[in-house]
């Protein structure tokens, strides 16, 4: 941990020039209290870094949550081990969890299933009660239930220390969350513009607490954190079938955790009322459960928060990019790719290139950053993984 300002405090080992600059000017915002918190994986983002803990007085900043509302990682430990399956043909699993949950941008369902529908009723009953018809959206939004996009998102099948499964996803909020992320970054670039508010990025337009703008991007922004909690639920429920139908016998579930990584909801700090903005990152207060993915090929963990206080109670939530996307497909090689999934069962395509694990941070040293936010309860080695092109 390292104090930058009396309002930033850094807990990156591995961190760029650009990125240090632009939490600077993010704490730098007046209504920051009582500090900003950088994680472990922190790297560049859209106005606001990935890997960043904002608390606010009296505004949010809608870049500051993320366009991806709600995305986040669950988890499931199998009643299985890795002697009840090493005979199994571990292709025949991953084309099975390919067919069953739509893969990449734009992909949808044909049709709602069975489980989907008193999910998708809930999700309507909110909006109702919200005020705002998620079809203005995106109109088949409903349709985007249950499926996992594309970039980092990924399901995978893993052994831990102790050669139990679980099962492994990370997905968000989808179209519908982009769409209601995006025009709210609109609304408040809008509503800073309309004041003469002096910022020292666009992207760090904010509303402000009791204005109709920031009650409506408030209502939109539960909602769309729902939909990404179940959308995970629906995908996962899923994907246990799947497992289930491979081994030829019904899943009993030992734990199930379910965590956002890019969400804003209210909590105390510092003996004042926030609004917490985490982006790229999980809630880590004493003993709650947590889920730290590392990137495509490499370890990820499940722990158990530890209740830092100058953290926020807050963790990283992976790996954390070092190359860019074009950056990482110019410099590796498919032959890497396969090199670093050796022993996985995988899609072998070049859309994944840019998902390489060189081009994330190493997880363990994120992990050791981490060693006062979080306690690890599991190490997970991937066994089977699944992602979007």
């Amino acid at each position: 941990m390292q104090w930058i300002t009396e309002k930033y405090v850094n807990f990156a080992s591995i961190i760029d020039d650009a990125t240090l600059a632009q939490n600077r000017m993010t704490s730098s915002m007046p209504f920051v209290y009582p500090h900003f918190a950088s994680m472990p994986d922190a790297h560049l983002g859209l106005g606001c870094a990935v890997g960043s803990v904002l608390p606010t007085l009296g505004a949010i900043i809608p870049a500051a949550v993320g366009v991806d509302i709600g995305c986040g990682m669950v988890a499931v430990r199998t009643d299985y081990t890795a002697d009840d399956v090493a005979r199994l043909e571990r292709r025949a699993l991953r084309v099975a969890i390919e067919r069953s949950v739509p893969l990449s941008a734009g992909n949808n369902n044909k049709r709602l299933s069975a489980s989907a529908r008193p999910r998708i009723e809930s999700l309507e009953q909110d909006a109702h009660s919200a005020g705002f018809d998620p079809a203005s959206y995106v109109r088949d939004w409903r349709l985007q239930l249950g499926t996992l996009g594309s970039g980092n998102h990924f399901i995978e099948v893993s052994l831990d220390e102790q050669d139990d499964v679980w099962l492994f996803l990370h997905s968000g909020s989808r179209g519908i969350g982009n769409r209601i992320a995006q025009r709210h970054i609109r609304a408040a670039q809008d509503y800073c513009a309309q004041r003469s508010i002096t910022l020292p990025h666009r992207d760090l337009a904010y509303l402000e607490e009791g204005t109709p703008e920031f009650d409506r991007y408030i209502a939109e922004l539960m909602w769309a954190q729902k939909f990404a909690l179940l959308n995970r639920e629906e995908m996962m429920d899923r994907v246990v079938r799947q497992f289930s139908d491979w081994v030829g016998k019904p899943v009993e579930e030992r734990e199930r955790i379910n965590c956002h990584h890019n969400y804003t909801q209210r909590e105390k700090h510092y003996g004042k009322d926030v609004w917490l903005s985490r982006k790229g990152a999980i809630a880590a207060d004493p003993g709650r459960p947590g889920l730290i993915p590392g990137s495509m090929g490499t370890r990820s963990y499940v722990v158990t928060g530890g209740g830092n206080r100058e953290a926020l109670d807050s963790a990283p939530h992976g790996a954390g990019r070092e190359y860019s996307r074009n950056a990482a497909r110019e410099t590796f090689t498919q032959e890497q790719l396969r090199a670093a999934m050796r022993g996985i069962e995988f899609r072998d395509t070049p859309a994944f290139l840019d998902e390489i694990p060189a081009a994330y941070k190493d997880i363990d040293a994120v992990m050791e950053d981490a060693r006062d936010l979080v306690e690890i309860r599991h190490t997970l080695r991937q066994i089977i993984n699944v992602k979007g092109d």
